[in-house]
């Protein structure tokens, strides 16, 4: 319940966001602002200051702003229209600054992570430890697009389509630039260098080296007990570093999930280094079923080793305006991918992704927050500005239209366009919801 609770609350201040960029053109503009909404259906709270009423609603999904004349046929009949208001309506202004009202919402969205990442920065950014490692692979995963390509453990990814890298970091980089693609891969293996070719990767590396199979090296220490579990009854510790299972010697993680499901709910007898004693267990897997699929687990995760890296204030402005280009650019990169089917449909999320994502980062820590937080207003920023009818990019692009011919779409056009639109919305909403409870219900689990 916190999660989700979390989660709205980061919604919602995303949704503010938006909507304070419209409301603030729009004043600027000269333009009477009848409301100010976060949400939409029933009304929660109200207060009225001024010429404007200001509610929360009680779906959290969206917001609006409501100005006089930007939808005539909707709007009060009984509504008295001062004579001076007329030309204060948002139907009266030119097309280009009717433009810059819709248009400041998006970026304002688009805007908010230069302010927020350069704090998160200054703070400092717990990041994963094998992300400035060498990118050394530690396990292939099977199946995958890595293991039907050819990929190894111990292999060392040397450079993608000719570019050198020398981090983890920097090979997921290259992937993503070059995200549907062909990949090539130049690889150290047993100190010779081979290539290795990946001819149709898609929807592999939209999350990095992960998302083919390629996993970094990873000592088999406890990092996380999920209590009631068989690890945890056993007597399992967090630090606790897994030398064997049933005298089978353990070299990573890795090994553990394929021995645990070998033995399936057979006992193992696991030997364990705690802190130089040696101390052994008897455990029992439980069985799990995840959509089609068994698993057995022991309720054990490993420990993720983290750097904070800090950064002076000038530099923690240039990394995170860097860092907020790169998302933006990622999300472009993304939705062209999309279009052209370079890239699945199966990635795209909905409102309980979002929410799951924005719920786990308030529970761990302020910067995950603020990382998240951004990620989320680039995401709504850019979807607003796709031109489809109903999304502001729709009323940008009729204004365009209204440029160009030098006389408002009548209305019947613009009516149709947006049922167009509507349609093709809620198809979108639907397969992200269809997305988000195949996540939900059939993801995948841990050891």
């Amino acid at each position: 319940m916190m999660t989700i609770l979390a989660g709205i609350l980061m919604l919602g201040i995303l949704i503010f966001i938006h909507e304070l960029g419209h409301f603030c053109v729009a004043k600027f503009m000269n333009v009477k602002v009848l409301k100010f909404s976060l949400g939409f259906g029933p009304r929660l709270l109200s207060r009225k200051w001024g010429e404007t009423e200001y509610k929360i609603c009680a779906v959290p999904l969206g917001g609006y702003v409501q100005m006089l004349g930007e939808h005539p046929e909707k709007e009060d009949e009984n509504l008295e229209l001062l004579p001076a208001d007329e030309e204060r309506s948002f139907a009266a202004k030119s097309p280009l600054q009717r433009t810059l009202i819709v248009l400041a919402g998006p970026v304002m969205n688009l805007l908010f992570p230069f302010l927020l990442l350069p704090w998160a920065y200054l703070i400092g950014v717990p990041m994963p430890a094998f992300l400035e490692k060498p990118p050394c692979i530690g396990y292939v995963a099977s199946p995958s697009k890595g293991m039907s390509a050819g990929f190894q453990a111990h292999d060392c990814i040397l450079a993608v389509n000719e570019k050198p890298v020398s981090s983890w970091e920097g090979a997921e980089k290259a992937i993503l630039a070059n995200l549907g693609a062909p990949l090539r891969f130049t690889l150290e293996r047993d100190e010779e260098k081979i290539a290795v070719i990946l001819a149709d990767p898609k929807d592999g590396g939209l999350e990095g080296l992960q998302s083919l199979g390629l996993l970094p090296q990873q000592d088999a220490r406890i990092g996380a007990l999920m209590p009631g579990r068989a690890a945890a009854k056993a007597g399992m510790k967090i630090g606790d570093l897994i030398l064997a299972i049933d005298e089978r010697q353990i070299d990573s993680w890795y090994d553990i999930r394929e021995i645990v499901q070998e033995l399936k709910e057979k006992p193992g007898r696991y030997l364990v280094d705690r802190q130089g004693e040696r101390v052994e267990f008897t455990i029992w897997a439980e069985k799990e079923e995840r959509g089609t699929a068994s698993l057995y687990l022991i309720g054990i995760a490993p420990l993720q080793e983290t750097v904070t890296k800090r950064f002076g204030l000038a530099d923690s402005i240039r990394e995170g305006a860097s860092r907020t280009w790169d998302l933006i650019e990622l999300t472009f990169l993304f939705i062209k991918k999309l279009l052209f089917g370079e890239v699945s449909a199966k990635n795209i999320g909905g409102p309980i992704t979002v929410v799951q994502l924005a719920g786990h980062a308030a529970q761990t820590d302020f910067t995950s927050i603020l990382s998240i937080l951004a990620f989320l207003s680039i995401q709504l920023g850019i979807l607003n500005l796709l031109p489809i009818p109903i999304l502001d990019g729709g009323h940008i692009f009729f204004n365009f239209c209204e440029m160009v011919i030098r006389r408002p779409l009548s209305l019947r056009t613009r009516e149709l366009a947006q049922q167009i639109g509507l349609v093709f919305l809620l198809l979108l909403m639907g397969l992200a919801f269809y997305n988000d409870l195949v996540r939900l219900f059939l993801g995948g689990g841990s050891g």
